[in-house]
Formats: C-alpha cells, structure tokens, sequence
C-alpha cells in the first residue's frame, strides 16, 4: 500500500515544485524517488495539476 503523506507536507511539496518550474529549473530537478509519493506530489506543483486526475474531455463528447 502506498504511503500516505501528512497534508502539510503535500502542500509543501507542491509548492517546492511550482517554485522550481517558476525559476526556469527543468522537472528532472526533482530530489524525490521514482513513484514515491514526496515526487508526486512535487509534480502535481510543477506541472500544476493532479497526478491522478484524467485529463478534461473535449466540449463535443460530454
């Protein structure tokens, strides 16, 4: 079972990573393990969306 990260952690690693894009930094600047949940969520501040969200669908097929 994955590990649950404490909530205030998730939003500062979300803003970690939101901060690194901001500076012009590339995403393979993250310091977290692959499929660890610190990295996921520091990819959801650097691409600025959920990880496990789908993307939206287009208006013609809702």
């Amino acid at each position: 079972m994955a590990e649950k990260l404490d909530p205030n952690r998730v939003i500062e690693l979300t803003r970690e990573g939101t901060r690194v894009r901001a500076s012009g930094r590339p995403k393979d600047a993250c310091p977290y393990p692959l499929d660890s949940p610190e990295r996921i969520a520091w990819m959801e501040g650097f691409d600025g969306e959920q990880a496990d969200q789908a993307p939206d669908l287009p208006m013609d097929q809702i």
